[in-house]
């Protein structure tokens, strides 16, 4: 009796170790990057009649430290199409410039991502929503020795889900020369033949403030955390960063 309880209890701190052990090695096996950057954004919307827009935006991102190097460029416009005053469709294109942080140090590697998009908006006296969904096809330039663009390009999809949130902080709600908090959560995952280890791609969290300029410039500052996991599958990024967004709204309609 007591060699069978001394052997369980001994079974079990085996156990126990193993699992201590194991955690342990994936933890090890987990490496995550910090890093500090800087992201400027500018994006116009500008409605020319009852159905059809354009949307432009363009960003350029430091590498680290916020003000050392650069990490991307990107440029995107798009065509929308207007359901009703709260909910429209967008097709677009943009071009992405990369810099890569790590190994490719000498590199300047294009990107093409073909871009589609619902968006809606939801509005209350003291809350004003904002909701997408973007489906983005990544034709990404290959690299070759660490040094060098390769021919061709690797493939997949990029699914984006973002949530807006708005809440003034004044009596004068959402008026010119007031401030809004704002809180945005933005979830994207890969897909794709060419994707094996990272279906999540990232998660980007913000918070700060919308400061309204007039009835259409808003300008938006704050803290955002992007954690990403990059395409080894054990390896993360997470990215501290100071966003500076500039908003430019127009309705070109005839009243």
């Amino acid at each position: 009796m007591f060699t069978s309880f001394s052997s369980g209890r001994n079974l079990m701190a085996g156990a126990l170790m193993s699992i201590l052990l194991s955690s342990k090695a994936i933890a090890q096996a987990k490496q995550t990057t910090n890093v500090n950057q800087l992201w400027a954004g500018y994006f116009n919307q500008t409605r020319f009649s009852s159905k059809w827009g354009v949307w432009t935006d363009a960003h350029l991102r430091t590498k680290e430290d916020f003000f050392s190097g650069f990490s991307q460029a990107i440029i995107r416009v798009g065509l929308t199409y207007y359901l009703t005053d709260d909910a429209k469709l967008t097709v677009g294109y943009a071009y992405i410039n990369h810099f890569p942080a790590e190994n490719h140090k000498n590199i300047s590697q294009p990107e093409h991502r073909p871009w589609q998009q619902i968006q809606w908006h939801t509005r209350f006296p003291k809350l004003r929503l904002m909701q997408w969904f973007r489906l983005e096809e990544r034709f990404r330039r290959k690299i070759l020795n660490d040094n060098e663009l390769a021919e061709g390009y690797n493939f997949n999809f990029k699914l984006r889900y973002n949530f807006f949130a708005q809440i003034p902080l004044s009596k004068r709600r959402f008026q010119p020369k007031t401030l809004s908090l704002v809180v945005n959560d933005e979830v994207h995952v890969n897909f794709g033949k060419q994707i094996v280890n990272n279906y999540f791609d990232q998660n980007r969290f913000f918070v700060g403030f919308n400061y309204h300029i007039n009835k259409h410039d808003n300008f938006q500052f704050g803290y955002m955390n992007v954690f990403q996991q990059l395409a080894a599958g054990n390896r993360y990024r997470s990215t501290q960063v100071a966003r500076l967004f500039y908003f430019h709204n127009l309705d070109l309609r005839k009243q």
